[in-house]
């Protein structure tokens, strides 16, 4: 256990038969401004359901692994969605975690060479948080891939990160985040 009032760090090695790129990869950076406490906004980013909600339009479902609930260290989870006219699969891993300021989810199968989504969450100073992504990927394919990050990927996966941002500051910001937070979590220190 750590000291009183200061949260755990928990890091999980990133190993999986995803092969790193030797190129510079495109990176999302978004900042959401949400009127609602940390650990709130924190345990909302990693709800299963609230993803699922979020992401209606891509169809996405929980299909394998960690199909419900919150996410924590070492889960997986594998998500089916139609992007692009094509359904795809992808399993992400949540490789690093430390409540309620920081998670990582990383791809261990699917389509991308690469992908890394990095959760920061901070207070604002006035009872909300800033939510900030980081949002990491390489599309394979060598140079077809790199023109399809820079024509096509970065744009859409911006859009899409974007619109799952608003659904959590909206539910956040509601009552409606009690359906995706078990009773639990709202007292873990």
């Amino acid at each position: 256990m750590g000291q009183p009032g200061r949260a755990e760090q928990h890091r999980a090695p990133v190993t999986s038969g995803v092969k790193p790129t030797n190129r510079a990869v495109p990176r999302i950076e978004l900042t959401t401004h949400i009127a609602a406490p940390r650990e709130r906004c924190f345990d909302l980013a990693r709800s299963v359901e609230l993803h699922t909600r979020s992401t209606a339009s891509t169809g996405e479902l929980a299909v394998g692994g960690h199909t419900s609930g919150l996410l924590a260290l070492g889960d997986e989870v594998t998500w089916q969605a139609k992007h692009f006219g094509v359904w795809q699969t992808l399993t992400s891993r949540i490789t690093a975690y430390e409540r309620p300021a920081y998670f990582r989810d990383s791809m261990v199968r699917g389509a991308f060479a690469r992908l890394d989504h990095e959760h920061h969450f901070a207070e604002d100073g006035r009872g909300g948080t800033v939510m900030r992504d980081l949002f990491e990927f390489a599309a394979p394919f060598g140079v077809l891939g790199w023109a399809a990050e820079r024509l096509v990927l970065t744009r859409y996966l911006r859009r899409f990160l974007e619109a799952r941002n608003r659904e959590i500051k909206t539910v956040a910001e509601s009552d409606a985040w009690t359906r995706f937070v078990p009773a639990v979590s709202h007292h873990i220190p």
